[in-house]
């Protein structure tokens, strides 16, 4: 399973970023081989639409999980068509974030 996490840096001890969208890296985990694959994120500083195009990346690199802050309406609805749950994480690195998804402590919001 891929899992991907919205981060401020390249690196999984990077701080977790709240904005789907807008977020500078996404990165993309690998959950069985522990291979963690940083994407910048071209969107993160566009007029509008960024949440459906970032949503687009998800698809592409075919993420099952995304591990954000909060996600807009349209992107929402766009990963949900996808079929891939979002899950809530604030206040920590990438790598406090994948392990409370590990732990199953995080809240599904979709």
């Amino acid at each position: 399973m891929k899992i991907c996490i919205t981060a401020k840096g390249n690196d999984i001890n990077s701080p977790a970023e709240d904005r789907f969208g807008r977020a500078p890296v996404f990165l993309i985990v690998d959950d069985e081989s522990g291979a963690v694959t940083p994407i910048v994120n071209d969107n993160a500083g566009g007029a509008g639409g960024v949440g459906v195009r970032s949503a687009q990346i998800m698809v592409e690199q075919g993420v099952s999980v995304v591990i954000t802050g909060q996600v807009g309406g349209n992107a929402n609805s766009a990963l949900k068509g996808a079929g891939i749950e979002v899950y809530t994480f604030r206040g920590g690195t990438a790598n406090e974030a994948l392990a409370a998804f590990k732990a199953g402590t995080l809240t599904r919001i979709l």
